[in-house]
């Protein structure tokens, strides 16, 4: 689909939460999995999480942003990695009596996998948790990295920070090399890696032609029965990726961005304890967290 029909396609009002005609294995931070018997059916809601807690306001339309991007970018990686989609998803939606344009366009009908137990975080610049890290010990997960570097700044190299899968509601843990390597085995943990930090330099890559920059972002794997890796959930979409405007990048700061970020600095400002319930966000944040969604994507698919 193109932006403009993309765009007119986003209801007024946020969708948090999702029924269908098939079974509910799971429901997480964004996205509720039906069990269609040979595959899942995952669908993007409108909920917004922050600090690993899903507050009580959504964003309308941004399960459909977060899909349609997903779709996007799982095209342009299939050259480094095999993702989760089943092939023809407009017929895999016809055969399965998926009807309605709004849940189409939120929905992923994918390979049922072996999900990793762990989240593949890869930072190419020092910002967020990995600048607060960085401004206390000088090191990102273990990493030493060099002395003097300000926020936002590049890095050397991307580097590859990878975190505990944790319930809704918990936050995240981070992980060095070692322990990581333990809870997935040394050789696909290697692999995992490799394919981590190629995704992101693709990413970044295409980003910057966009205008983006791409600061850091994380990934999800499974195995198949076969032990062949494979991309899953979202792919580089602002909820799961932290990108900047390159025309106003300048390290030293917190730059403006088209993610989440925007929220965590509104709801940080309200000296919330990050533990829920989560606070009620203002209309003001709502639009201008849609709009960052719809900027992020129309800069990416012009």
């Amino acid at each position: 689909m193109t932006f403009p029909q993309i765009e007119s396609a986003l209801p007024l009002a946020a969708l948090t939460s999702v029924d269908a005609p098939f079974p509910r294995i799971a429901s997480g931070k964004v996205r509720e999995i039906f069990d269609l018997g040979d595959a899942l059916l995952l669908v993007a809601t409108d909920r917004l999480s922050a600090f690993d807690v899903i507050l009580p306001d959504g964003i309308p339309g941004k399960g459909i942003l977060l899909t349609q991007m997903s779709l996007w970018w799982f095209e342009r990686t299939s050259g480094i990695i095999a993702n989760h989609l089943l092939p023809g998803q407009e017929a895999q939606f016809d055969r399965r009596g998926l009807a309605g344009r709004d849940l189409r366009l939120r929905s992923m009908v994918v390979r049922k996998l072996r999900p990793l137990p762990i989240e593949c975080v890869v930072r190419g610049y020092l910002a967020g948790s990995g600048w607060n890290s960085y401004a206390k010990s000088g090191a990102v997960c273990g990493i030493r990295l060099p002395a003097g570097l300000r926020q936002a700044d590049r890095l050397p190299e991307p580097i590859f920070t990878p975190t505990t899968k944790a319930p809704k509601g918990v936050h995240d843990e981070a992980l060095d090399d070692a322990r990581a390597s333990a809870l997935v085995g040394a050789d696909l943990y290697r692999r995992v890696k490799e394919a981590s930090l190629a995704l992101y330099r693709l990413g970044h890559e295409r980003a910057m032609k966009a205008g983006m920059t791409l600061a850091d972002t994380k990934f999800e794997f499974g195995t198949d029965a076969a032990g062949g890796l494979v991309l899953i959930d979202e792919v580089l979409t602002p909820d799961s990726s932290r990108y900047w405007p390159t025309d106003s990048y300048e390290p030293g700061g917190s730059p403006p961005s088209y993610d989440k970020q925007f929220v965590r600095d509104h709801l940080m400002g309200l000296g919330w304890d990050q533990k829920p319930p989560g606070p009620r966000l203002p209309a003001d944040v709502i639009q201008r967290t849609r709009e960052k969604y719809l900027e992020a994507l129309r800069r990416l698919t012009a």
